[in-house]
């Protein structure tokens, strides 16, 4: 199965939707895909891409669409989309001056090296991403980008992510490890060695296009476990996030967790956008800005970004933001059920255990009321009461 993922635009220039319209907007859409069970393949080829579901999400600028779709290929799936989509905006007066600035396979990151690692043989690529792009390339008959395209890309990518930098306003180069002039004087004060502006820079732009990215693929991972009724553990098909969360609750993972987990997670980067933020607030916006970190550097080694610089950037932003990394004793087996007690523990805020996750820090903290509990504290609506 694949996920298509359209980004359509409304005409440069044309105003912006107001909520009526984007309702209808909606409608049209969704009605479109509802009465499409396949796609016939690009060029009029005899395969038959079959449409298994679709979201829709409209904002005042236009809407991004997630197209599941059974196909034999990727580019198969990519192009029926892209097809599918054209034909729907063309039917509506409404949506016909819309463009398609997107329409791609978002690929599964655990899925992709799973098939790299499964490929032997002395015709395998290369695990390395750069040595394998280059094996790509100089395939007979393949259709690889060329080592001077793939840079074009990678500088493409720098420059976008550089000018997307600004609008994490509540950090500057600080945080990143830049020291001032007047620290680089200060024998005394610390930071990241070799950590230029560049460098900072980057690490935030890399936030800002993996909060686009991480936040755009929990909606699918929530649709995936809504559509399945089921929970992390239990699910059998792929998931983008929710399996980088502490293993030990999987099984608690459910639809409902996730939506609470998906608002959290925007009410955090929100705050890093806004210029607001000034402490996480509760063990979920921890484990939130761990994934956030985690995609940043994907999203950064993906273009051939991630130099040793960046990273320590990143890891400078890490230290400063965390408070403690008491929450990475989450992923450690040996330490299963010590969020439940002191014992063992330097002091903190609030336990680690599940019921927890979603409770501010303190009074000082916010935590988006979606995502709290009940005023009565009652869990249970979830099934997340610890046991």
């Amino acid at each position: 199965m694949y996920a298509v993922t359209v980004d359509a635009r409304i005409a440069g220039g044309a105003p912006e939707m107001d909520e009526l319209q984007r309702v209808g907007a909606i409608a049209l859409l969704e009605q479109g895909f509802d009465a499409v069970d396949g796609i016939e393949g690009p060029d009029g080829a005899a395969v038959e891409v079959e449409v298994i579901d679709s979201v829709v999400a409209v904002y005042p600028g236009g809407a991004v669409l997630k197209v599941f779709t059974h196909a034999p290929t990727l580019e198969t799936a990519e192009e029926a989309v892209r097809s599918l989509v054209e034909e729907l905006l063309e039917r509506s007066d409404l949506l016909s001056d819309w463009t398609i600035d997107k329409c791609e396979v978002q690929l599964h990151p655990d899925l992709a090296q799973e098939s790299l690692d499964a490929a032997t043989g002395p015709n395998s690529p290369p695990a390395d991403p750069a040595a394998r792009r280059a094996h790509l390339a100089q395939t007979p008959g393949s259709t690889a980008a060329s080592p001077a395209e793939i840079a074009a890309d990678a500088e493409k990518v720098r420059h976008q992510m550089l000018a997307l930098a600004a609008g994490l306003k509540a950090f500057g180069p600080g945080p990143f490890g830049v020291l001032s002039e007047e620290d680089a004087e200060d024998e005394g004060v610390g930071g990241c060695e070799g950590t230029t502006d560049q460098d900072a820079q980057l690490a935030a732009g890399s936030l800002m296009w993996a909060t686009d990215v991480l936040v755009d693929q929990l909606f699918m991972d929530v649709h995936t476990l809504t559509e399945g009724h089921t929970n992390v553990a239990e699910c059998e098909d792929v998931l983008w996030h929710l399996e980088g969360l502490p293993n030990r609750y999987a099984l608690r993972y459910d639809a409902k967790f996730a939506r609470r987990f998906l608002v959290t997670v925007i009410a955090m980067t929100t705050r890093f956008t806004q210029g607001t933020f000034t402490e996480l607030s509760c063990v979920a916006e921890e484990l939130a800005l761990r994934l956030l970190l985690t995609e940043a550097k994907v999203c950064l080694e993906t273009f051939g970004l991630l130099d040793t610089g960046v990273e320590q950037a990143l890891d400078c932003f890490a230290d400063l933001v965390y408070e403690d990394m008491d929450h990475a004793w989450l992923y450690d087996d040996a330490t299963d059920g010590i969020e439940d007690s002191p014992i063992g523990r330097a002091p903190r805020v609030a336990p680690l255990g599940l019921a927890d996750w979603f409770t501010p820090f303190n009074e000082g903290r916010y935590v988006h009321p979606y995502a709290m509990a009940t005023p009565t504290g009652d869990d249970q609506r979830d099934g997340e009461a610890d046991s």
